[in-house]
């Protein structure tokens, strides 16, 4: 990561708590591993924050390239503390826990904090060799994740790019179509959901990007927020597609939602695109630091609510209309803080969010309209180019 990660907050809770450390135990696809140790690695290791730096503890399979490629202080490697030594006498989970005692050790450590999800038996081992193990529950690293530097906006930035290009393939196959007996044709075959979705996938991996659960819903399936689509896709029907990949090299993810229908879906489905896209712009519009995510995410209800749909808002148990948040961080995580939804709190600069409104009815299909933003001092700046228009077009 080229700007340095401010850590800040995490050494003031050590601080007011009165502890020497707060040690991270896992792999590199766990992303408070990824961002406070600037490494990632297939197999778990440690990382250790004290007041006087950030410390690795790896196996001499990764010690050299996390010497050269990580932010932190000082890397160590296990055979430093007597691995081999300690497992062959005490076995490979014993020999383990004795290894990362003495790290703690040597870094004058005798208390730390872990995030919730640490490894109990890791937990559970420190204890019985004497070290203060306590479970942060705040999410303190992922509150300091939610907001962006300039050089992970730009991260994201590139992303999205990718996805927009994904996207972009997915609507030419869609507009260049031919319709048979009410079915969408490619080529003599008939189109189907995961032939779109093989064609984002490739667009994807030609831009360094990977996904493995895009969401390309037509009709009845469209109604289901998280149903990935399959089959056939129908003329006259809503086809939602939902991309949201990670690049490969930095992790960082992008996220875009598009409605699209070749032909007629219907005066009853259009409207509810209008609705869905008038409360897209509702919720871009409230977007400003100081904003509560909950501000924004009820004044996308107001405007679905006043058109005569329901939300979650007017009816918690409604399982049609707006049945989901407005949004959420997207970062390393696809899914991470700030939330935009009711208990979503006070939004600030550099805070990448999505504005996602959509309105569903097994009946009907369903329509979502998604772009990502940065939250800015004086507003928002969308990290999202990409036209919102129902009808495909290959232009």
């Amino acid at each position: 990561m080229d700007d340095p990660v401010d850590l800040t907050p995490l050494h003031a809770m050590l601080e007011q708590r009165d502890l020497d450390g707060y040690l991270i135990d896992a792999d590199g696809s766990n992303s408070d591993q990824r961002y406070v140790s600037g490494f990632t690695a297939p197999d778990p290791y440690q990382t250790l924050v004290t007041q006087d730096g950030v410390h690795l503890l790896v196996s001499g399979l990764e010690f050299g390239r996390a010497q050269s490629d990580s932010a932190a202080d000082s890397v160590s490697r296990l055979s430093a503390y007597d691995y081999h030594d300690r497992r062959a006498e005490h076995g490979r989970y014993e020999g383990m826990i004795r290894t990362l005692a003495a790290f703690l050790a040597d870094h004058n450590v005798d208390t730390i904090a872990v995030p919730q999800a640490f490894p109990t038996g890791t937990a559970d081992g420190l204890r019985e060799q004497g070290v203060t193990v306590t479970a942060e529950t705040e999410g303190i690293v992922q509150k300091i994740r939610a907001t962006k530097t300039p050089w992970e906006v730009n991260q994201i930035r590139a992303t999205q790019r990718a996805n927009e290009a994904a996207m972009a393939a997915a609507e030419t196959l869609i507009a260049s179509a031919d319709v048979e007996d009410g079915v969408l044709v490619h080529d003599g075959t008939p189109l189907t959901s995961e032939r779109v979705t093989e064609e984002i996938e490739i667009t994807l991996l030609r831009h360094g990007c990977g996904l493995d659960e895009t969401i390309v819903a037509c009709g009845a399936d469209a109604a289901d927020p998280h149903n990935r689509g399959s089959g056939e896709l129908a003329a006259g029907e809503c086809i939602v597609i939902d991309i949201f990949p990670q690049d490969k090299e930095t992790g960082y993810a992008g996220d875009m939602t598009r409605t699209f229908a070749r032909g007629d879906p219907g005066e009853e489905a259009r409207r509810r695109y209008d609705v869905t896209k008038e409360a897209y712009e509702a919720g871009l519009e409230a977007v400003e630091a100081g904003v509560t995510g909950a501000a924004v995410h009820d004044a996308v209800c107001d405007v679905i609510e006043d058109a005569g749909y329901e939300t979650l808002r007017s009816d918690p148990d409604t399982d049609t209309g707006f049945i989901h948040s407005t949004g959420h961080g997207v970062g390393l995580d696809v899914h991470e803080e700030p939330r935009v939804s009711p208990s979503g709190g006070e939004l600030e600069p550099g805070h990448v969010i999505s504005i996602e409104p959509g309105i569903y009815d097994p009946a009907v299909g369903g329509v979502r309209i998604e772009d990502l933003i940065v939250v800015t001092e004086d507003g928002y700046e969308n990290l999202t180019d990409y036209r919102v228009g129902l009808d495909p077009t290959t232009e």
